[in-house]
């Protein structure tokens, strides 16, 4: 583990725990907690050196990406982390605050309205970057009208701008390729991948302390299936995120992009219901805190496009490229591999 990583590691882990996940989730403050993320120049980790960056690669910066998602982390860190370099890139310097970044769920309609629903971290962010229909933006969220899911500790919420704010930031994306989609599914991957492995870590723990008929039910043949597939499906999931972020610059590659949400998604599911089903009833109290771990796995799995919807966009893709799927797989491997 690299210096940077310990210490976003360490950091998340003495100031994010399970007791104050639950209270940013009820509401509570968070400038605190951000304050010392920014303090500490986290946030500008990918910018240049000669801008007051830390100069990493996508590739360089995954592992802090990743204990992001280990430790539940109840901010969009991952996603202005990348919103910031994403922006200034595009020749825009980065505003002050929390990013968070729309899927390809937004509308933009002709009396001038936009619309952008299920936003990871919605309720704790402050802008809102997002594409609509020609228009690559970052909107404030203290202009919008805030529909928060409803559902007890939820991170998501929908926004509605009458108009374009004034304040809004417009990015012209003529010469880039990545948009505001992809940038979203980008930043969930690695954070998907994080806490599936926490998930596994607290259900080995579990498994191997519960007894039952004498024994730890670890060493029972019907779980230790359980916690193979389990584990098969986590590491698929740490694999698939980190090829998406297998690149030497800023800009995500699309088709590696959807193949890790795609893959992602689909196993954060397998992995939720499995580690439930080995702890049990107590798995889903509020008490235990397994269940942060899980919902976040859920709420990230369907934020950014689902994996249907994923799996379509790089269906297309295979079939545009007018080869075979194998050789579809080797180009973009190897085109990771040069990044």
């Amino acid at each position: 583990m690299d210096m940077l990583t310990q210490a976003l590691d360490r950091l998340f882990r003495e100031r994010f725990t399970p007791d104050t996940i639950r209270e940013i989730e009820t509401g509570g403050s968070v400038e605190t907690l951000w304050s010392q993320l920014e303090g500490g120049g986290f946030l500008d980790m990918l910018l240049p050196e000669e801008q007051g960056g830390a100069g990493l690669t996508m590739a360089e910066a995954f592992p802090g990406f990743m204990a992001a998602g280990t430790h539940a982390l109840p901010l969009p860190f991952v996603q202005t982390v990348l919103a910031r370099a994403w922006l200034l890139t595009n020749g825009i310097a980065p505003p002050g605050g929390r990013i968070a970044i729309a899927g390809p769920e937004v509308s933009r309609r002709g009396d001038g309205s936009l619309t952008a629903q299920g936003v990871a971290f919605g309720p704790v962010a402050e802008w809102v970057l997002a594409g609509f229909e020609g228009l690559w933006v970052l909107l404030p969220v203290a202009a919008a009208q805030v529909v928060a899911e409803g559902v007890r500790g939820s991170l998501f919420a929908d926004f509605h701008w009458a108009s374009l704010p004034s304040d809004a930031l417009s990015v012209s994306h003529q010469h880039v390729g990545t948009s505001p989609a992809v940038l979203a599914a980008t930043a969930l991957v690695p954070l998907l991948a994080g806490a599936a492995a926490r998930v596994l870590d607290m259900t080995l723990a579990y498994v191997g302390e519960r007894e039952q008929f004498g024994r730890p039910i670890s060493q029972f043949q019907a779980v230790q299936n359980q916690l193979s597939m389990m584990a098969e499906r986590v590491w698929a999931m740490r694999m698939a995120a980190r090829l998406a972020f297998h690149s030497a610059g800023h800009e995500p590659c699309e088709a590696r992009v959807a193949l890790a949400k795609a893959r992602c998604g689909e196993a954060a599911v397998q992995v939720a219901d499995i580690a439930h089903a080995l702890h049990g009833a107590i798995g889903i109290t509020e008490e235990h805190a397994l269940q942060l771990y899980t919902r976040r796995l859920r709420e990230w799995r369907r934020a950014a496009g689902s994996e249907a919807w994923w799996a379509r966009k790089l269906g297309a893709a295979v079939l545009a490229s007018r080869g075979s799927a194998l050789d579809f797989i080797i180009a973009n491997t190897q085109a990771a591999h040069a990044g």
